[in-house]
């Protein structure tokens, strides 16, 4: 398995450097397929959708529809793709970061209890808890 950096993963999405995307492109297509898939990791999600919210100005909804996109890719793997694509979901609702979303929805399949913050927004999420203090 061959992980995918986010440089790769934005050119892929944005497609701003025809010359990148096509090569990324192209990789995917001669080094990976659905039995040997790219990994993405759960940092480069988070990075990829802090790139796409900052630099890019996507918003909450195109970035949730860019990264269901993502998921269906078949010749991609991810840490646990329910999760991923419950945490977009929860993200899509809105109230919090993807990070967010991501971490509680992982904490959870991992067999956390629950994850204790003191972010009021998080503590919505399903899996948190807010701390008082």
């Amino acid at each position: 398995m061959i992980g995918i950096d986010t440089n790769l993963l934005v050119r892929l999405v944005v497609n701003d450097n025809e010359r990148q995307a096509l090569a990324v492109e192209r990789f995917i297509q001669q080094h990976s397929s659905a039995d040997a898939p790219c990994y993405i990791s759960n940092i480069v999600l988070v990075e990829t959708v802090w790139v796409l919210e900052t630099a890019y100005g996507y918003d909450r909804a195109k970035v949730a529809d860019a990264l269901v996109v993502l998921l269906e890719v078949e010749q991609f793997d991810f840490d646990s793709p329910k999760e991923v694509a419950a945490a977009v979901q929860d993200f899509r609702r809105g109230g919090t970061d993807f990070a967010d979303c991501l971490l509680g929805r992982m904490n959870l399949f991992t067999g956390c209890e629950h994850t204790i913050t003191f972010d009021r927004r998080a503590a919505k999420l399903p899996g948190f808890k807010l701390l008082a203090g």
